[in-house]
């Protein structure tokens, strides 16, 4: 092969390994754009409400229906330092407990079943809030 032959070969390989790169870096954008705001695209933006968040679940109950007030619920009323018995008073009872942790069923957002998980330190108060899938 001569030098003639093997120029286009690299220069069509050097547009390859671009486009490759472009395209790579416009996919981890998006995908980090999304990871970043994925709480706005599953969860609706409702106020919470206690009645509608004690309420059991029924065939007629939305799929994520505690999900749809979870936004609201986690920057509005669940804030730092508050006590396991006042988050207990607010929530009802978890689904899940565990010494330093509770969980909340949110239901079924976006195909996958949510909870709403607590943290609480040695004194029993909020430390922090996570949704986490099953």
């Amino acid at each position: 092969m001569t030098i003639e032959q093997k120029e286009p070969a690299l220069g069509i390989l050097k547009w390859v390994a671009l486009t490759f790169l472009i395209v790579t870096v416009l996919i981890t954008l998006v995908f980090f754009a999304w990871w970043g705001m994925r709480e706005r695209f599953v969860f609706d933006d409702q106020p919470f409400s206690q009645v509608r968040w004690m309420a059991p679940h029924s065939e007629n109950s939305p799929l994520c229906d505690r999900g749809d007030m979870v936004r609201d619920l986690k920057n509005r009323l669940l804030k730092q330092g508050m006590g396991k018995n006042q988050v207990t008073m607010l929530l009802g009872r978890p689904d899940w407990e565990e010494p330093h942790q509770l969980e909340y069923e949110l239901g079924i957002c976006l195909w996958v079943v949510h909870g709403l998980r607590l943290y609480f330190n040695d004194q029993d108060h909020l430390i922090s809030t996570a949704i986490i899938q099953h």
